[in-house]
């Protein structure tokens, strides 16, 4: 066999393998080699000799009665594969693609305490107004966009206890700063997976956000773009949404799969 057809044959068994992976996990039990054959695309013959090879090396397991399901070892790996992911390192070649996409600053945040704190920012390469979201710049969480992602993940005894702690101070005539208006953001939030500050920190600039979610499901961070209120496009929402999405896919989120009704 040729050099080039080894690397071609080597190329088609990851390829296999992936697929195999892909049926595994989106399969909602072990399965049958039938099954994952069929999900995968594969032989039943190829799909076998694939799996023999995965499972003995604990990246599959196969149970009684001939079915298959991921492995512990993927486990194990994973773990190590989470423990050197850096959610910066992660978003940012997806924050530069949505960046020269729209064309204005994109943020990255996270909260600390009862604020936001950015961590990375795309330049909007355009005049600013006066408040510049830089890297470590900090805001209250109910004044800004990717804050109100993380109160609409809390408790309503965690907002609040936040509500009362930091007793909810505007800084223009839209801010929310009562505990009714807040509430009603954080709901219309929740149902939508997405979050805007409209003026609310500085009049001229608007932002629109969606979370960022780990493998277990949690916020742990907010995507935004913030630009002035004259060049705010309403169709930035689902950019803004995928891409949040596309960074939570990379670091293990999963979202549930639909309920299916009886």
């Amino acid at each position: 066999m040729t050099e080039q057809a080894t690397e071609k044959s080597s190329i088609q068994v990851i390829e296999r393998t992936s697929a195999l992976f892909a049926a595994l996990a989106e399969l909602p039990s072990p399965a049958s080699l039938k099954a994952l054959a069929a999900h995968a695309g594969l032989h039943p013959s190829t799909a076998h000799r694939i799996l023999a090879s995965l499972a003995s090396a604990r990246l599959v397991e196969r149970h009684e009665g001939g079915t298959y399901a991921l492995g512990i070892r993927l486990l194990e790996l994973g773990a190590v594969v989470k423990a050197r992911l850096s959610i910066r390192d992660v978003a940012r070649p997806l924050m530069e693609r949505l960046h020269e996409s729209i064309g204005e600053a994109v943020n990255l945040g996270v909260r600390d305490g009862d604020e936001i704190i950015y961590i990375e920012r795309t330049s909007g390469g355009r005049a600013l107004l006066r408040v510049v979201y830089l890297v470590g710049g900090r805001a209250p969480l109910h004044l800004t966009s990717l804050g109100k992602l993380f109160l609409a993940a809390d408790s309503a005894d965690a907002v609040l206890a936040y509500a009362r702690r930091s007793g909810l101070p505007g800084k223009t005539p839209h801010s929310l700063t009562t505990q009714a208006t807040l509430e009603r953001e954080l709901d219309w939030i929740r149902r939508h997976d997405l979050a805007f500050d409209n003026e609310e920190a500085e009049i001229g600039l608007r932002c629109v956000a969606a979370p960022i979610r780990d493998d277990e499901g949690h916020v742990i961070a907010g995507l935004s773009v913030s630009a002035p209120s004259e060049r705010h496009d309403a169709r930035w929402a689902a950019q803004v949404k995928s891409c949040a999405q596309a960074i939570s896919q990379a670091l293990g989120y999963r979202p549930p799969a639909p309920t299916r009704l009886a």
